[in-house]
């Protein structure tokens, strides 16, 4: 999501085999502007609870970090060109991304929503009498759930993450009645909803609080079902 509902760490097959070689510095990849997990703050340093377990995993195996900021759309071909040695930046785990990168386990999962300003009428709909949404293996609940939110966003413009899951989903579901715009981070098409470029932003839950717990994202809230 973001991408992101299930995060793991992620190596390109510790690297391509090759586990022989001095590991006393490990270069780990992330894109840094996809707070609660991974950010930069206003002295230009890495924060966010991503960057505390990578270093804290680095103390604890007794070696250095070097960390290396990616932008998201890039962040898996750069590690297969050798740019960093892995991945810590709130990704799913899909069978797409397995095809080219080892994850380890899953250590998150919180689901995506939609989520929207107050009082723009799109606020806490209900879909289909239903709180969760497995996507994994969606039956007719699950895409009479769907069928809901397309009617109920038609002619509405949804904002989302490019490369992510949440722009997958937005693409293959809602595309047909509704515009769908694609932004570079997060804090573009956060910015762009509160500005009234957007209509909704569908993310994963964790990254949509961090910013309504701002006073810039105090006037959004969610809206219909937590999707997985």
């Amino acid at each position: 999501m973001k991408r992101k509902l299930l995060l793991a760490l992620i190596s390109a097959t510790m690297f391509t085999g090759a586990y022989g070689g001095d590991w006393s510095t490990i270069k780990i990849g992330t894109e840094g502007a996809y707070p609660p997990w991974n950010g930069t703050n206003a002295a230009g340093e890495l924060e966010g609870a991503e960057i505390d377990f990578g270093n804290e995993a680095c103390a604890r195996m007794g070696v250095d970090c070097e960390w290396v900021t990616q932008d998201w759309d890039g962040i898996i071909p750069a590690l297969l060109n050798g740019k960093y040695d892995i991945i810590i930046a709130g990704m799913s785990i899909t069978e797409e991304r397995k095809e080219k990168v080892n994850f380890t386990n899953g250590y998150m999962n919180d689901g995506a929503r939609f989520w929207t300003l107050k009082g723009s009428g799109l606020a806490d709909m209900s879909i289909a009498g239903v709180t969760k949404v497995n996507m994994n293996n969606a039956g007719g609940k699950e895409l009479a759930a769907v069928g809901q939110l397309i009617a109920a966003f038609e002619g509405k413009t949804i904002c989302v993450q490019s490369s992510t899951t949440h722009a997958n989903f937005a693409s293959q579901y809602m595309s047909g009645n509704s515009v769908v715009k694609f932004y570079q981070t997060v804090d573009d098409h956060n910015l762009d909803l509160i500005a009234g470029r957007c209509d909704a932003v569908l993310s994963d839950v964790a990254s949509a609080i961090d910013f309504m717990e701002t006073d810039q994202g105090s006037g959004a809230v969610f809206t219909g079902p937590t999707f997985s």
